[in-house]
């Protein structure tokens, strides 16, 4: 297998192994959207890491694969490209990728579809499709533009530019970055300490920012209505709140 999904402390990590460079061909992307509904639906699952190698995150798309396609192949293939990387961020889970080399393409917009990257200091970030007379395709030019603003994506976009690590930081593109030796430890902790979190408390959470993001301030203060009213019929509402009342702030431990 070309992808493949690891559990461990409540933690699903969905790991790319397609060396050398991780090149994101069609087999991948289903293979990604596979992984994704099974660690959305998996219990043992509670948070999840996307990872590639030590030396790569990805570098983009099969560019012979994609060579290969004409018009009326992309248009049949174009809404599964898209699926697939939307099945990572529609993950109702804590999500971080952790970015280590090359970032680049498909890559890139793979780590977009994450609430949260840690990139390696030697990280290289980029959309570089319009050097191919292409833009990006899998999400690129909608969630990088409400990442970072769409001045400063069109600039990433446009260009086609490489970014290293510390000024992908300060546009926003990454999170955090640590040295490229522990950037597979950092997310893993991470996401480990969210795994212990109130599990329908972090999903609620999850999905009235995003979908909130979408539409209108009222819309979405509705959207934040609902799941925060939902969440007095759940068990993790009653502990959080004894262990409160009881132990002060910090100390609830939720199933």
């Amino acid at each position: 297998m070309t992808v493949h999904l690891e559990i461990a402390d409540g933690v699903g990590t969905i790991r790319l192994d397609r060396p050398p460079m991780n090149a994101l061909d069609v087999a991948v992307q289903d293979r990604i959207k596979e992984l994704a509904h099974e660690a959305t639906a998996r219990t043992d699952v509670r948070a999840v890491v996307v990872r590639g190698s030590e030396k790569v995150f990805a570098a983009g798309a099969d560019i012979k694969e994609m060579q290969a396609m004409d018009h009326a192949a992309m248009v049949g293939r174009a809404r599964a490209l898209q699926d697939s990387f939307s099945a990572v961020a529609r993950i109702p889970k804590p999500v971080v990728a952790a970015v280590t080399g090359y970032a680049l393409g498909g890559g890139c917009e793979l780590a977009l579809c994450a609430d949260f990257r840690i990139a390696a200091d030697n990280a290289k970030l980029g959309q570089p499709e319009i050097l191919l007379g292409l833009i990006p395709g899998a999400g690129g030019t909608q969630r990088l533009a409400r990442l970072i603003g769409p001045s400063k994506a069109k600039d990433l976009i446009f260009t086609g530019r490489q970014v290293r690590a510390d000024e992908a930081l300060t546009l926003g593109l990454v999170d955090r970055v640590v040295p490229a030796a522990e950037v597979f430890a950092a997310a893993h902790a991470w996401a480990a300490k969210l795994a212990q979190g109130p599990a329908i408390a972090l999903r609620a959470a999850k999905e009235s920012i995003d979908a909130g993001l979408e539409t209108d301030l009222e819309t979405g203060l509705a959207i934040e209505r609902t799941w925060f009213a939902g969440l007095f019929a759940t068990e993790d509402r009653e502990t959080g709140m004894r262990s409160f009342v009881e132990e002060g702030p910090g100390k609830a431990k939720f199933a």
